[in-house]
């Protein structure tokens, strides 16, 4: 760590509890050795745990300088050793040695389980610092958070007198912010920003609402910016607005985690920025399938809309963003199989208004053969033949066409309601059996499920039972069912009545 690394007490040779003579001693011997170019030493370099070191007239100076205003020397020493008792001396000792696990061992001795206490200030921060030099994720957070609880306690004033002097204004708030920031900046380089949060994960209260109030502005902004720039690209060109849509989503993603995580969900910013994004994507759905719908695209843009609507529901968190979410959701499940529903509704009322013009004339044909006198009877045939043409046919194939055109069938065949694709194909069978061959032949796209060879062979057997009937209602476009035409003429369907004697 470089805060570890180019410590300027560290450069100065020293450990950060160091007396003024010592200090002044080192200042005097080391800028003279610069100046003459003679290799620079300190029993503190620790080079078994830390790079090598160099020293020069100009890193020299400045380092000396670093640590003589009173705050300085307490911001630095938080990133150094300092020896403050005899287990401090006999640890320090091991890490001069190269024996680095003693040393730990050592002071792991008088802080782990432990509070901060006059005896064991100093392990924590030493602890700390050595921690904050590995690699390791867990040895990292268990460095800092030694650190910030070294801070918190009540100790930390004796710390801050074993480093500097009594002008130092105690503010451990604002001591905790700084050496956040100065972890922050090192930590950007090397994880990412959920990352970096999660080596915090154990720290306080106070810690923590400054990590959120450090955490949330980025990511904010950040998604405020996306949102602004994929409204702009929505307005100029709505046809790609469910692109637009899916890449905001993916692109704030991230960032929406880590604001969830730092504030969570019931927190106002978080409420804020997650409508905000959920309303934007919702938009884009709309504004997608309102353009696609206009221009007839070939894609099927209703369930693209669906996406986008279903992925803003799970991120708003408001009750008026979710609740549009949620109306939006029925409004397109409505639509999702409609060209499906109108088939299956035109196909009903047809067979319908044929099964009740069947019911009827039956019903009239029992109350004629009960009143009838021996010998007489109702010649059926007829009677077969007037139930079938009580639909105008003619009239309902033109319906049909209109109400089912071609282009239908393709998203008819492409709904996944097995239930209503049943009742279609039932409906459609029941329509077809009961048609004319020219009639049929007008309407035989609807039975896409139907190979050539087997449509062709009932056509073939609908020209053979069809050939001889004719279409006795008439067309004048009164709508579906017609039967109200003929019913006059029913009561004259028992005609050839045959006598028996």
């Amino acid at each position: 760590m470089e805060l570890i690394q180019n410590n300027p007490y560290r450069i100065a040779g020293i450990l950060s509890n160091a007396t003024a003579k010592e200090v002044q001693k080192n200042k005097s011997k080391f800028l003279k050795f610069a100046e003459v170019g003679k290799r620079i030493e300190s029993e503190y370099d620790f080079n078994s745990s830390l790079q090598l070191i160099n020293r020069d007239k100009d890193n020299l100076a400045q380092a000396f300088s670093q640590i003589q205003q009173s705050q300085d020397k307490v911001n630095f020493s938080l990133f150094w050793f300092l020896n403050a008792n005899p287990y401090d001396n006999t640890a320090i000792e091991y890490l001069k040695n190269g024996d680095k696990e003693k040393a730990v061992e050592i002071w792991e001795k008088v802080t782990r389980d432990k509070g901060v206490n006059s005896k064991n200030f100093s392990a924590f921060n030493n602890l700390g610092t050595f921690k904050l030099l590995s690699h390791r994720k867990e040895d990292i957070k268990e460095g800092l958070e030694a650190k910030i609880k070294l801070i918190e306690s009540e100790c930390f004033r004796e710390f801050v007198l074993s480093v500097a002097d009594e002008t130092v204004k105690i503010n451990k708030d604002l001591q905790i912010e700084k050496f956040v920031d100065e972890l922050l900046k090192h930590f950007k380089s090397q994880y990412s920003n959920l990352e970096s949060l999660q080596m915090f994960s154990n720290c306080n209260g106070s810690t923590q609402k400054y990590i959120s109030r450090k955490f949330t502005e980025e990511p904010i902004h950040f998604i405020e910016s996306q949102i602004e720039s994929t409204k702009n690209k929505r307005n100029k060109n709505k046809s790609n607005a469910f692109k637009y849509g899916l890449d905001l989503a993916a692109m704030c993603k991230k960032e929406l985690v880590l604001l969830q995580s730092l504030t969570g969900t019931t927190d106002l910013k978080y409420k804020t920025i997650a409508d905000q994004l959920a309303s934007e994507i919702m938009q884009c759905g709309i504004d997608y399938f309102n353009a696609s719908l206009k221009n007839d695209a070939n894609e099927n843009y209703l369930e693209f809309a669906i996406k986008l609507t279903k992925i803003a529901d799970r991120i708003a968190v408001g009750k008026l963003t979710k609740d549009r979410a949620k109306d939006n959701l029925v409004t397109l499940a409505e639509m999702k199989d409609q060209e499906l529903s109108e088939a299956i509704e035109i196909l009903k009322t047809i067979v319908n208004a044929y099964k009740n013009n069947e019911r009827k004339i039956l019903k009239q044909v029992r109350e004629e053969e009960a009143s009838m006198s021996y010998g007489q009877s109702i010649n059926y045939s007829k009677v077969s033949e007037l139930i079938k043409n009580s639909i105008d046919w003619d009239k309902a194939t033109e319906i049909i066409n209109k109400v089912i055109p071609k282009e239908n069938i393709a998203k008819i065949k492409r709904s996944q309601d097995s239930s209503k694709i049943s009742e279609y194909k039932s409906l459609v069978e029941s329509v077809l059996e009961r048609m004319s061959y020219t009639n049929r032949s007008r309407v035989e796209y609807l039975q896409y499920w139907e190979s050539t060879r087997v449509t062709k062979k009932r056509e073939s057997t609908s020209t053979s039972s069809y050939k001889d009937q004719t279409t006795t209602s008439s067309t004048d476009g009164e709508g579906i069912p017609l039967w109200l035409k003929w019913a006059g003429a029913i009561l004259f369907f028992f005609l050839l009545v045959k006598s028996c004697s």
